[in-house]
């Protein structure tokens, strides 16, 4: 349940998302987005294990994104966060929902974890929602950008 984008922004959630900017920043989580951003497009777990092989810088990479915007997602959903004030900055997130959406189901199942990036999924479609409210056409154009 995220809190109501309804409820206006506070100055907690500007200093947060400021936190939040600073933290992406941090070099070796800026290459490890860098990568995920220009490198990952595994579907199944049998490409990611090909692509990010445990142990290797890519996996590190791999774990340190997602890791990275489970946290951010768990703050929105948690209601720590106002999610139409992240929905109008956060737009990576989106970029990794979308990019490891299909990936997600197999993963929970290997891991027999059934809330592996759990928080991410949740924000992750409710921000789709929400671009596609805002606008279709840009939601569309946007997932044919970084497929």
């Amino acid at each position: 349940m995220t809190r109501s984008t309804g409820a206006l922004p506070t100055h907690e959630d500007a200093k947060l998302l400021l936190e939040l900017y600073e933290m992406r920043r941090e070099p070796r989580l800026r290459d490890a987005r860098r990568w995920f951003a220009a490198s990952f497009r595994a579907k199944t777990v049998e490409e990611l294990m090909a692509l990010c092989p445990p142990g290797s810088e890519e996996n590190a990479s791999y774990r340190m994104v997602t890791s990275y915007w489970e946290l951010v997602a768990s703050f929105v959903t948690s209601g720590v966060l106002n999610q139409e004030l992240f929905f109008q900055s956060g737009r990576e997130l989106l970029l990794v929902w979308e990019r490891v959406r299909d990936l997600v189901p197999s993963m929970r199942e290997t891991y027999k974890d059934p809330n592996y990036l759990k928080n991410l999924e949740t924000v992750g479609t409710e921000f789709a929602a929400y671009m596609k409210g805002q606008s279709a056409p840009a939601y569309e154009a946007f997932l044919k950008r970084i497929k």
